[in-house]
């Protein structure tokens, strides 16, 4: 009976020994900073965690120096070394950012982001915390951004270019107009901080004022210019559509039967509003996204080119009143021209490229977009057939497809855009060769082989309706 009672008195000594002295393992800590550099604000985001009784108390701080900045705090209660079956919290996640815009003191240098975590501790004795740090450059300089270029006049909705220098440490760099942005591209030919960019003052932007030529380093520090020097605020145009039964149930009978994702309404003009306005919008953003596949060259060397022998039945940034039944019912923008002659007439390419996408396109109805590089692309929709596929390499003034009524139109014909990194612009510009000598080979030089022998063929215009 001793025996057994010394037995089972070491057994629960053991036992209160191990829920006493009970300590978790020392917590593990990670910090992954957004940037390998501190700037005007770098996110930061660090992450502890202790897998058995838990975690007590985190702390971020930035070191410089003598300057100790404390970032964030927190606190938990662990779980009691008596309960056993219980835990804390064992894992921990927290986003701090570090910068000049967030501490007024910090210098060019280095500091330090330094994790502090505790455990938790047991009767009479508390652990040491557990520490981990890193080390970062800091940079609160801007990089260097020359203009070099000069006489930028663009009109509202043109396009333009601009040639500049950056420095070593840029990490994006282009033209910021309003909510769009272009991005630079090296100069070929160029000295190795030398860039160009390519870019449009979208057409509903009211002024140029917000445009600028920017460049920012890796931890947030933007430099820019304002560098245009003449704008041309042309005003948009007024159109008024008037909707009809007859014309509405064919066109959205067509291009629901092509649109799975779309819902039917159960209303004729519900589903033409919901083409006209959400797939309108949904197709503009694809098309954005298409742009991202251009390639790093100049593809064309000759002016683009119309179809020929065609009237213009719709200009570029009209801006469209929707008529039904004697009301106002829906305002969108036209960006391309539409251009019809006759029936199915062959639509030849705009120039030289490579066929980025070839198919059907919600309101573009058939469409065939064509990448000429570096962010331009010409688009071709209403298309009755398409004669190349993706990927596909055309030539200028070969043929393409055909005029076609599908989509939303009304009338056999095509629309016709120009875009910029999937911003439609003036396709006229592209036109001439006086202002691609001008406004893009003057500035360009040898980086652009233009052809400016070759001139720019000209379009007749017509206001005579047959399009939606």
């Amino acid at each position: 009976m001793r025996k057994l009672l010394l037995v089972f008195i070491i057994l629960i000594a053991g036992l209160a020994a191990f829920i006493v002295l009970r300590v978790g393992p020392p917590p593990s800590i990670a910090i992954e900073p957004a940037a390998k550099v501190i700037g005007q604000k770098t996110p930061v985001t660090v992450r502890v965690s202790e897998p058995k009784r838990g975690l007590s108390a985190i702390k971020v701080e930035l070191v410089q120096g003598e300057s100790v900045r404390t970032l964030a705090e927190k606190r938990h209660e662990p779980a009691s070394a008596w309960a056993w079956w219980r835990k804390g919290t064992t894992s921990e996640e927290m986003r701090v950012e570090v910068g000049k815009s967030v501490i007024d003191n910090l210098q060019s240098g280095t500091a330090v982001v330094r994790v502090t975590a505790d455990r938790a501790g047991v009767l009479f004795w508390s652990p040491r915390p557990v520490s981990a740090q890193i080390e970062l450059p800091v940079r609160l300089v801007p990089p260097t951004l020359q203009v070099l270029s000069t006489f930028h006049y663009v009109a509202r909705g043109g396009s333009e270019a601009v040639v500049y220098r950056v420095g070593d440490t840029t990490g994006r760099d282009g033209v910021q107009a309003g909510a769009r942005f272009f991005p630079g591209h090296p100069l070929p030919g160029g000295g190795a901080g030398d860039r160009f960019a390519l870019f449009a003052v979208p057409y509903d932007l009211q002024d140029a004022a917000s445009v600028r030529l920017v460049a920012e380093d890796a931890a947030g520090n933007a430099a820019q210019h304002k560098f245009i020097d003449q704008f041309f605020p042309k005003p948009i145009r007024q159109d008024t559509i008037r909707l009809n039964d007859a014309f509405m149930q064919k066109v959205t009978t067509e291009i629901m039967s092509h649109t799975p994702s779309l819902a039917d309404k159960g209303n004729l003009l519900e589903n033409y509003l919901q083409i006209n306005r959400e797939l309108r919008k949904a197709n503009d953003l694809f098309l954005v996204e298409l742009a991202q596949k251009t390639q790093p060259a100049f593809l064309w060397r000759e002016p683009f080119l119309p179809m020929v022998n065609t009237a213009i039945k719709a200009t570029f940034a009209e801006r469209r009143s929707y008529v039904y039944d004697g009301k106002t019912v829906d305002e969108q923008n036209h960006l391309g021209l539409d251009m019809a002659s006759v029936r199915a007439d062959p639509v030849p390419a705009s120039n030289d490229g490579v066929v980025l996408f070839a198919g059907y396109l919600g309101i573009y109805g058939n469409c065939v977009v064509i990448d000429h590089g570096y962010g331009v692309q010409t688009l071709y929709g209403h298309l009755s057939s398409i004669e190349v596929k993706e990927g596909q390499q055309v030539k200028r003034g070969e043929s393409i497809a055909h005029s076609g009524a599908t989509g939303l139109a009304g009338g056999d014909h095509i629309h016709f855009a120009v875009m910029l990194d999937g911003l439609p612009v003036t396709p006229i510009e592209w036109f001439d060769s006086k202002w691609i000598h001008d406004r893009l080979k003057l500035k360009l030089g040898n980086a652009l082989p233009f052809d400016a022998a070759v001139k720019a063929v000209k379009v007749s215009k017509s206001r005579k309706r047959g399009r939606r």
